[in-house]
């Protein structure tokens, strides 16, 4: 679970807090007064939730690239009367 601390905490307890993201693959929030939150995290748990999306997003984009070089697809006009169909409208 991701701990909050105190904005002065990143200063005065960075060792500790660099441990906990290390150690947890948590984030820390950050908080000035108790809010605006400044999210805190080791590398390793950035890279993983940015290379997630990033796979999934490739992905996405590749399969919809395929399925137009295979022609699997139709054009804008033809779905929106379908979507509208689908809608009753």
């Amino acid at each position: 679970m991701p701990a909050v601390r105190k904005s002065m905490d990143l200063l005065d307890n960075f060792n500790e807090i660099f441990e906990y993201c290390r150690n947890y693959n948590e984030p820390v929030f950050v908080t000035n007064n108790g809010s605006g939150r400044l999210a805190v995290m080791s590398e390793e748990t950035y890279n993983e939730l940015i290379g997630n999306s990033r796979n999934e997003l490739y992905q996405s984009l590749q399969e919809g690239l395929d399925q137009i070089n295979n022609g699997d697809y139709i054009e804008g006009e033809e779905y929106m009367k379908k979507l509208n169909s689908y809608l009753g409208k």
